[in-house]
């Protein structure tokens, strides 16, 4: 079932739906006046402003809400406004189904969302340890590092309902790259956006791990074939620093 937006999952852990946040008063939201930028600015012409290289990590990202005063042409509004280019799904040589773009798109704009259904850690996990090895795994953990030493965790998956997020492939040098951005309460909506300028007829990738945008190539680790006695998936990106293995995370298998 096609959803451009994350729905509440089956366990009914959080909804995505549920308004939380308090509005801003502004007519003209600016930083650091208007309450939804204490944080800075997050966009200019609708690219998202690139994070301070010193500060070594990625600062939230909240847009302007439903309860905000501004109007819809708030220039603080972006991810919700969802999906402005000609995307294409399509069959790829050896990685199944795929996305690529119809249009030119330039370095920092918003692509696409990866959206889903928002699950609380127990159904995620046990939706994880039901799958077969020959199962496509779409659901996707974020976590979040906060300053105190606390660890926000999401989960997402679109393998029943989901939008067109769900077909983006991994790739060790992609193209996109995933921010959790708040719009109307702490779930976040996991938006890519474009990392390099992205020619028409291009396929789009991010890396599934998120070590991207977060830890330089210098600092991974060697791949192996298998975590856990669980034999991983082999990467066909073809990118020039390519780790042979898709991206795994083995805590979801984890015992209770």
């Amino acid at each position: 079932q096609y959803s451009p937006d994350n729905v509440a999952g089956a366990d009914g852990a959080l909804d995505p739906t549920e308004i939380t946040f308090p509005g801003c008063s502004c007519l003209t939201c600016a930083a650091p006046v208007c309450s939804c930028l204490r944080h800075g600015e997050n966009y200019r012409s609708l690219c998202i402003e690139p994070t301070d290289d010193e500060e070594g990590f990625a600062r939230p990202v909240f847009e302007c809400n439903a309860m905000c005063r501004c109007g819809e042409s708030c220039p603080n509004r972006v991810v919700q406004r969802g999906l402005q280019f000609r995307l294409e799904v399509f069959q790829t040589a050896k990685k199944g189904l795929g996305v690529r773009t119809l249009e030119f798109i330039a370095k920092g704009r918003f692509v696409c969302e990866y959206a889903g259904e928002v699950l609380g850690f127990n159904e995620a996990r046990r939706r994880i340890q039901a799958q077969t090895p020959k199962d496509s795994n779409y659901i996707i953990a974020v976590r979040e590092h906060l300053h105190n030493g606390q660890i926000l965790e999401t989960f997402i998956d679109p393998t029943h309902i989901g939008n067109v997020g769900r077909f983006l492939n991994h790739s060790c040098e992609p193209n996109l790259f995933m921010v959790p951005v708040r719009v109307d309460s702490m779930v976040p909506k996991l938006a890519l956006f474009a990392a390099t300028d992205i020619s028409a007829g291009e396929e789009l990738c991010y890396d599934y791990s998120g070590r991207f945008h977060n830890i330089p190539v210098t600092n991974r680790g060697p791949e192996t074939s298998e975590e856990g006695n669980i034999p991983k998936k082999p990467c066909y990106c073809g990118a020039r620093t390519c780790a042979s293995f898709l991206p795994w995370d083995s805590s979801l298998f984890s015992p209770p």
